[in-house]
């Protein structure tokens, strides 16, 4: 981290004329089990990861924000008085939003002063490891200490979810930004999307001679786009039809009557959202008593029920997790939105050499292209770096 943050202080200097106030960062996040879940007012099981972003802020004399970044030749630049979803365009929606939605939360935006910010990452872009809610968490850390606004971490998950919903118009639950504001070293955090309750979860990955290995398949997706919305409209059918406030009242037992009432890809969805809870609450029971070489059936689980029931795997997340399964892992699953992104294989450390070579062949094999693999560990939330 030493190496970026450096990196960002001086590209905030090129850029602006000026040293930083400070520096801050947050975590991407893996979801280890619990996918879909969260806008379903469900569990979730996610972890940060050790690849952040990293924001350097300074304060300006007017009521202006400029957003830079490594990854955007302009740099966009807004009034403070002027901050509203439909002004905001392209990547800088993710932090101009934030600034917008602490407004929201009840932020006097008028007494505020501006504010230059430079924004860099090593989270992968489109790889489901949240490179979004990585930025939001970053920046509302910032703003919410130099601002002087006191909102606590929930507050500020709350925050970067309505930046995303509403900002950058992608309609994703609380889960990433909750697991990027509150993650811990080698813990999992366990959320309950409706009540926001969390708590932290041991993971004891290497302490069992276990790495998570991540197999980002290269295959880009957007949740701003059409399947991420159907599946959510989906449920929320389902949750009508089975007249409840959302399908985190539903049990298993309530999948026979399900059947009858719905549409056979309605019933689908369904199954797998309310399958997928008692998966993720199974998860949380095993890694609490057995340890995490206890989890690997869940895992697979959920990949199949993601694949089959939900329909948001791709060929190459599949051939990700089969290969990873046929080589050693404890188990294997898609995460994140779907639609592309990236496999996670829980694997003994041993193994890791194996797997990525039997990845990089059978990928070749069937003509996709090269994976990016690497190993992530639990890390702590967003923080002030300096």
């Amino acid at each position: 981290m030493s190496d970026i943050r450096d990196d960002v202080a001086d590209a905030f200097e090129d850029a602006y004329g000026r040293r930083p106030l400070g520096i801050w960062s947050a975590p991407g996040r893996v979801n280890l089990i619990g996918e879909h879940t969260d806008y379903n007012e469900g569990f979730v099981l996610p972890f940060a990861i050790n690849r952040r972003t990293v924001v350097a802020l300074g304060p300006r004399d007017d009521g202006v924000l400029r957003v830079a970044s490594a990854f955007a030749d302009e740099v966009a630049e807004i009034a403070i008085a002027d901050l509203a979803p439909d002004r905001l365009r392209d990547w800088s929606a993710y932090p101009l939003g934030v600034a917008w939605a602490l407004g929201q939360f009840g932020a006097d935006l008028a007494a505020v002063p501006g504010m230059d910010l430079y924004v860099e990452s090593t989270v992968p872009v489109g790889a489901g490891l949240s490179s979004s809610a990585a930025i939001e968490s970053a920046v509302a850390a910032a703003l919410d200490e130099v601002w002087q606004l006191g909102f606590d971490r929930r507050t500020l998950a709350r925050v970067g979810q309505l930046a995303e919903n509403k900002a950058v118009g992608a309609p994703t639950g609380i889960m990433d930004q909750s697991a990027s504001l509150l993650g811990r070293e080698d813990h999992a955090v366990f959320l309950d999307c409706r009540s926001l309750e969390s708590s932290l979860v041991p993971l004891g990955f290497a302490e069992a001679g276990l790495e998570l290995l991540i197999i980002d398949t290269g295959v880009s997706h957007d949740h701003a786009t059409g399947g991420y919305a159907e599946r959510r409209a989906s449920c929320e059918l389902g949750a009508t039809i089975m007249g409840v406030p959302a399908l985190r009242d539903l049990t298993v037992d309530d999948l026979d009557r399900a059947r009858e009432l719905m549409d056979d890809v309605t019933f689908r969805r369904v199954r797998h959202v309310v399958t997928e809870d008692q998966r993720v609450l199974d998860t949380v029971e095993a890694l609490r008593t057995l340890g995490p070489t206890a989890i690997g059936d869940l895992l697979d689980a959920s990949h199949v029920s993601m694949r089959d029931d939900f329909e948001i795997s791709v060929p190459e997340l599949d051939l990700a997790v089969e290969t990873a399964q046929a080589n050693g892992a404890i188990g294997a699953r898609m995460t994140g939105g779907g639609f592309g992104g990236a496999a996670i294989a829980l694997v003994p450390s041993s193994g890791i050499s194996r797997i990525q070579v039997a990845v990089d062949g059978a990928f070749a094999e069937h003509g996709f292209g090269q994976p990016t693999m690497f190993t992530v560990t639990a890390s702590d939330g967003a923080a002030r770096d300096r």
